[in-house]
């Protein structure tokens, strides 16, 4: 096949939720909804703690729960934001005012990093204290987000990171 030669709609129907490869991934629980990447990432996450003897046990909350991606068996919660490049910005906190009070949604967040080929690349670990060190708030969305900078990545629980 010459994806050169293949036009947009073409080109979208191979990486839309009917391709052979979305299919197989949601039939193997990896994907449940069209959020690929937040899901890719929450897998990988999960996959790598469940894998890694010296971490915690995971397994992924209910659907539907606000800001819960994942528990441990000791009963910690664990919200998990994906994003695509080692600079940017994760998904949104919403609740600003629970926030704002340190009302704590959760034990652990977990980023993860994925890469251009949606592989693996970096998992860091932060605590609900560094959460609200490292906290935003954006105005226009009325929420909070976590940027990643070198002095967030530096100063975190580094869990994996990809060196090839």
């Amino acid at each position: 096949m010459n994806i050169k030669k293949l036009s947009i709609n073409e080109l979208a129907k191979l990486i839309s939720p009917s391709s052979d490869a979305y299919v197989e991934l949601k039939e193997r629980g990896v994907l449940r909804t069209k959020n690929v990447v937040g899901e890719l990432g929450e897998h990988y996450a999960v996959d790598f703690y469940n894998n890694s003897p010296k971490l915690p046990n995971l397994s992924f909350a209910p659907p539907g729960v606000q800001n819960i991606d994942a528990l441990s068996r000791n009963g910690e919660i664990y919200s998990i934001k994906t994003v695509s490049s080692r600079r940017g910005t994760t998904g949104s906190f919403w609740d600003p005012e629970s926030i704002i009070r340190n009302e704590q949604k959760f034990h652990y967040l977990l980023i993860v990093i994925i890469d251009n080929s949606y592989s693996l690349d970096m998992i860091l670990e932060l605590t609900w204290d560094d959460f609200f060190e490292y906290k935003k708030f954006n105005k226009r969305m009325n929420n909070f987000n976590i940027s990643l900078t070198n002095k967030l990545i530096n100063s975190v629980k580094l869990i994996y990171e990809n060196n090839t």
